[in-house]
């Protein structure tokens, strides 16, 4: 099975103390945690290893392993504390500056290549998302990928001077919530899903 030793981990915590740190709603008799991960409710069952989400717009289906690493490493990781309302990149998170280099970089061609020529449809892409529009740059949105981690997704528009430019800013916390493996991984699901959004809408 996938991700045992994070299993492994959430199984010895309690689990209603761990539904209150990540601010998730706790269920109890079989136990259960709901967390809400990019606008999608996902049920986490720790005593049968299963996370599915609860959509009832759709069937119920099993996370995938980015998801699944998302959510296991936040609900073992997250912190009861208030947003520092202060943006970072992820190279000013500690450790950060080591870790998003290389095949951890940020997946920022990504948003450059779909949004870059049309920063407007930024907003369109994030309002399923659960985005909010924000007054960075020439486009720019937050999203609460889970219930203690906000990302802004940053967009400046390519100009005869100047190519398409994008960034993400994390809230100071960031790194309280989640390790840097389990953020990139987050980011790499909101940018996949701020893509496949911005298809869509087309």
């Amino acid at each position: 099975m996938a991700h045992e030793g994070l299993w492994a981990q959430l199984e010895k915590l309690d689990g209603a103390e761990t539904a209150r740190r990540a601010a998730c709603h706790y269920l109890a008799d079989p136990e259960r945690c709901i967390v809400p991960l990019l606008n999608t409710q996902y049920v986490v069952s720790p005593s049968q290893r299963t996370i599915l989400s609860a959509s009832p717009e759709s069937p119920q289906k099993a996370a995938e392993l980015l998801e699944q690493l998302c959510i296991l490493a936040y609900l073992i990781n997250a912190r009861d504390i208030p947003l520092a309302g202060k943006l970072c990149k992820a190279e000013m998170l500690p450790g950060g500056q080591f870790f998003f280099r290389g095949p951890h970089s940020l997946p920022l061609g990504k948003l450059q290549a779909t949004f870059g020529s049309r920063c407007d449809s930024l907003h369109a892409a994030a309002q399923p998302l659960g985005g909010e529009r924000c007054d960075f740059g020439d486009a720019s949105t937050r999203l609460l990928v889970l219930p203690r981690l906000p990302l802004t997704i940053v967009l400046w528009a390519a100009s005869e001077e100047f190519e398409a430019r994008a960034s993400v800013l994390f809230d100071r916390t960031a790194g309280d919530q989640l390790p840097l493996d389990a953020l990139l991984a987050a980011v790499n699901l909101t940018v996949r899903a701020l893509a496949e959004s911005a298809a869509t809408d087309r």
